[in-house]
């Protein structure tokens, strides 16, 4: 009887025992859009995205989200006239989603789809390349999404009548750090 009662235990307590699949928050971000017009180039920089990853059988749901106004291009009037391009009074937040292999936390090279949503659209993209250093506890991820204004049906503003560039290439700098 004692030994049927260990081995109950050891039985039940096993999965009490099991690890919880590792969580990633982001901790520090840097996104920034860059706009080209024939006049002049441009970019808006935020550092309010928010970031987590949960991981489970070696592949992580990733999500990232940054409010739209928090993107700052040094000049309040074009910050206004993006987000009335982007329609942000209606769609504020910008997210990303991806799923990663676990193991591309190590550092090196990594490809990912991606899932943008953005200006009221959802685009996806294919194999964008992001290097991963890590560092410690923190894994530091950079690359640049190739996001143009036609993937989120964006009418290109216009600057005396001549309008910006389709291509509005995003460069991500993210640090992630593992949940103990």
């Amino acid at each position: 009887m004692k030994k049927l009662l260990c081995v109950c235990l050891v039985l039940l307590a096993r999965p009490l025992a099991a690890a919880p699949d590792p969580q990633w928050t982001l901790v520090r971000s840097t996104l920034t859009y860059h706009v080209s017009h024939p006049l002049h180039q441009m970019e808006g920089v935020s550092h309010a995205a928010r970031g987590k990853g949960v991981c489970t059988a070696g592949e992580c749901d990733v999500l990232v989200a940054v409010p739209l106004p928090s993107f700052n291009a040094g000049d309040t009037n074009r910050d206004l006239h993006m987000l009335q391009a982007a329609r942000g009074a209606t769609f504020p937040m910008v997210t990303v989603r991806t799923k990663v292999p676990e193991s591309g936390a190590a550092s090196g090279t990594i490809h990912v789809d991606l899932e943008v949503e953005f200006a009221g659209q959802t685009a996806h993209y294919k194999q964008v390349r992001f290097e991963v250093t890590t560092s410690g506890d923190e894994t530091r991820i950079t690359g640049t999404i190739p996001a143009t204004l036609s993937d989120f049906k964006i009418d290109p503003p216009s600057l005396l009548t001549m309008p910006i560039e389709n291509q509005i290439p995003v460069t991500v700098e993210l640090t992630w750090k593992k949940n103990q």
